[in-house]
């Protein structure tokens, strides 16, 4: 079993070094690709893939320093992997004081059997350095937000923005909390089945969830016998994978039967099935999306969620939009940098440049001016992000609001999260270290 988590391991973080693709795909791509199906196997692999890239800047700069005149760009992509995995196992796992030198013994030959011998040839020297350096010696002599974007593995400008936003000891506390994984959270459908009906087939197959007690459907994942999208009650719709924060964003809207709905950025469809089920399946939801690979999904969950009342539509909202209507509610969920899904997905991270965040706040200004044309009088605009920046946030909802004065900001009607930022209390904003789910930032607009 550990030769195979490993080999899934090694491969999948070579593909993302490669293709630029996260972690999730990275992983999804590589079973498929050597046809594991084991569940333990696929589970020892996720979390060695996940805690090295979450960890990627301080495992690079320690292996850097040791490698030193030569880096770790100047090996191949295979031995790269095995190395970054290598310290997260032996050093990061124990806590780096701790050292198990079988354990590290036994990883290295796996290695020797995944990549063959002559690929390691040029580290294997190095091996024992890994094992045996301080890493304290890497963040010495090194400036305060440098050496925090080591202790808590973010980038150097992203701890910096944090700090100027937040302030120092807020902005730690953030930084820390994406060091760990989220809880998972699911939602219950209750379009297909009363809610206890459904809490008690999980039950039976090996699923314990708690309640969220501010959310309608909303629960908490304790710990599932297989995977989750492995169960029956999965299969048959019964749920669906949904962090507890967008569930909140869907609430905040607060859709009713017979309404006409436009989900913007649809895919892959979270919102539009949560939105069907607060409407009870009676009126009509148009979804837009500009991706057919991400609608190709959505028609899957609409159909597994047992969702009658949507109609697709394929387009890009940064354009006008095909269609003549106006709507009760518009909401819009655009691209964004992401900064609040660190924890969940750590590769994002690592992909940011400090120039991302206006350059996805310009392409989230016109689709909102675009979703805001849809809007009828004393309708609903919903605008959210699953990012902590302003930018792509409250500014933007500054200058809209400017620019529009026929919209007015509304209430949010919920026990959860805290105002919004720049005196923009109507607005909710929620954070890892505070809610244990993804930062995410809502604005409810009523047209006058």
């Amino acid at each position: 079993m550990l030769r195979e988590a490993w080999t899934v391991a090694i491969e999948a973080l070579s593909w993302m070094e490669t293709q630029k693709i996260n972690e999730h795909l990275a992983l999804a791509r590589t079973a498929k690709q050597l046809g594991v199906e084991n569940v333990d196997v696929l589970r020892l692999a996720n979390r060695l893939v996940y805690e090295t890239v979450r960890c990627r800047n301080l495992i690079d700069r320690f292996i850097n320093e040791i490698l030193r005149p030569r880096s770790l760009s100047t090996f191949t992509v295979g031995v790269q992997s095995f190395l970054r995995l290598y310290v997260y196992q032996t050093r990061i796992v124990n806590g780096w004081e701790k050292v198990d030198i079988d354990e590290a013994k036994n990883i290295a030959n796996l290695a020797r059997s995944i990549l063959g011998w002559r690929a390691l040839r040029e580290v294997e020297h190095v091996l024992g350095l890994l094992l045996t350096e301080n890493p304290q010696d890497i963040i010495t002599d090194l400036g305060d937000e440098e050496r925090i974007g080591l202790m808590t593995c973010h980038p150097t400008w992203f701890v910096r923005y944090c700090f100027k936003l937040f302030g120092r000891a807020e902005a730690i506390a953030l930084l820390r909390a994406n060091l760990e994984p989220l809880p998972t959270y699911i939602r219950l459908n209750t379009l297909k089945g009363d809610e206890d009906k459904i809490l008690k087939r999980l039950s039976n197959e090996g699923v314990n969830v708690e309640k969220v007690e501010e959310l309608k459907f909303a629960y908490k994942v304790l710990n599932s016998r297989e995977p989750l999208i492995r169960t029956e009650s999965f299969r048959r719709g019964l749920f669906y994978i949904q962090d507890k924060a967008s569930c909140f964003a869907a609430e905040a809207a607060d859709p009713k039967p017979g309404m006409v709905v436009l989900d913007v950025c649809a895919a892959p469809g979270a919102k539009t099935t949560y939105i069907a089920q607060l409407m009870q399946n009676e009126g009509v939801i148009y979804s837009l999306d500009y991706s057919k690979r991400r609608m190709s999904v959505w028609t899957d969950e609409i159909a597994r969620m047992g969702v009658k009342i949507t109609w697709p539509l394929i387009a890009d909202a940064c354009n006008l939009m095909p269609l003549n209507l106006e709507a009760d509610l518009v909401i819009l969920d655009p691209p964004c940098t992401s900064t609040g899904t660190f924890a969940r997905l750590p590769s994002a991270k690592w992909r940011l440049k400090p120039r991302s965040i206006d350059k996805m706040a310009e392409i989230q200004g016109r689709m909102l001016e675009n979703a805001a044309t849809k809007v009828k009088p004393e309708g609903t605009l919903v605008y959210s992000t699953c990012s902590i920046t302003v930018e792509e946030n409250e500014m933007l909802i500054e200058r809209f609001l400017k620019l529009h004065p026929e919209f007015t900001l509304a209430e949010i009607n919920a026990g959860i999260g805290l105002p919004g930022l720049r005196g923009m209390e109507k607005c909710r904003r929620l954070y890892p270290h505070i809610h244990a789910c993804n930062g995410f930032f809502i604005a409810k607009l009523r047209r006058q």
